[in-house]
């Protein structure tokens, strides 16, 4: 049982995993580098830090890391305005919260884009706290922002609800279990394996099917 919710924004409740795709494959073709497109979708969830040297390799990131990601941030800029909410999101964060867990969005995004999706969802009006990257010291699959999240409000126990394997993988390294969502492309088989202890096709199922979750009832 647990006291606190702890949702992924990037992917999981904004539906931003294909911009991102795309402005890191923008990137990369500014410093001549090409990775197709499938290949730096299965790397999406990741932070920038730890995405650069697993998708381009350790000689890329030695070159250019620093560049890419500032190059990531322009293209990614000039597509933020496309993304949406996925059905449902601000009422499954209401639901859980009306049910007496306390609620936190964990997001290792930069923080003018954190409070833009925030805005998506309406997050402000039910999350407790949020993170953004200046909170963890690594990004996923590392637990910091996970970690963060948790001390941002003192919780006991918590649940992770993400869209990516890099949110399950962080979560476990806390023993905090996750709920996955289907959002960010990955396949019910990639999330299971990974540890994930139960996988939705949206948003929406996943309200619907609350009492069959973690997030049926806080431990308070």
């Amino acid at each position: 049982m647990a006291d606190t919710a702890i949702f992924d924004v990037d992917g999981t409740l904004v539906d931003t995993n294909y911009q991102h795709a795309l402005a890191w494959a923008r990137a990369f073709a500014r410093f001549d580098v090409v990775r197709p497109l499938w290949r730096i979708h299965r790397g999406i969830g990741m932070g920038g830090d730890t995405f650069v040297p697993a998708v381009a390799g350790d000689d890329v990131e030695r070159e250019h890391g620093d560049d890419l990601r500032a190059a990531w941030a322009e293209e990614f800029g000039a597509l933020i305005d496309e993304c949406r909410p996925f059905e449902g999101a601000h009422e499954l964060l209401q639901e859980v919260a009306d049910r007496g867990f306390t609620v936190v969005l964990a997001s290792s995004g930069k923080k003018d884009q954190v409070e833009r999706f925030l805005d998506l969802v309406d997050g402000r009006s039910i999350a407790t706290a949020w993170t953004t990257s200046e909170d963890a010291e690594k990004s996923k699959p590392a637990p910091d922002i996970v970690q963060a999240a948790l001390a941002r409000v003192d919780a006991s126990s918590g649940v992770m609800v993400g869209d990516s394997t890099w949110d399950v993988v962080a979560a476990s390294k806390l023993d905090v279990p996750t709920i996955a969502v289907r959002t960010g492309g990955f396949s019910v088989d990639e999330l299971t394996e990974a540890g994930a202890v139960s996988v939705f096709d949206s948003l929406v199922e996943l309200r619907e099917r609350l009492d069959e979750t973690p997030l049926a009832k806080p431990s308070r």
